[in-house]
């Protein structure tokens, strides 16, 4: 087997992920822009993509993991943690001396301890509060409109 990590995903290829493990789906189009503006680390075995990676970064001090995504027969073989060491690697290697940043990310339900491996903690906690997050649709349903 020839494993390589890539930078590039094309917008089927990122949506297919999405829909075989149950995440939302979106317009194709939609999808190419926020790849076009996303850090992807792909992992391709002989060219096909089984791993993913999204980050973004407003080169200050914010990043965020927005994807972390594994095709369903290839879970629990190690190819999600080898997608986190190379994106916790390519994040430390934008550093300059003296730099640091904030990591933040959303954890899918039940998958907190896999994060926590590479030092990320939950919240609430003493220090911070919840995770919040939100869909907004251009949907607008009749009994919403004014």
């Amino acid at each position: 087997m020839n494993e390589v990590f890539t930078d590039l995903i094309t917008e089927e290829e990122y949506m297919q992920f999405r829909k075989e493990v149950g995440w939302a789906e979106f317009p194709l189009e939609q999808a190419r822009e926020g790849l076009k503006n996303s850090f992807i680390r792909c992992l391709r075995i002989d060219g096909k993509p089984i791993a993913l990676g999204r980050v973004l970064w407003d080169h200050g001090y914010v990043v965020y993991i927005a994807d972390i995504i594994v095709k369903p027969e290839y879970q629990g073989k190690g190819y999600g943690r080898m997608v986190m060491e190379d994106i916790m690697k390519m994040i430390k290697n934008w550093l300059k001396p003296g730099y640091k940043v904030m990591v933040s990310l959303c954890s899918a339900k039940g998958k907190e301890a896999f994060y926590e491996k590479f030092g990320f903690f939950k919240r609430p906690n003493e220090d911070t509060g919840c995770g919040m997050s939100q869909w907004i649709s251009s949907e607008i349903k009749e009994s919403e409109a004014c």
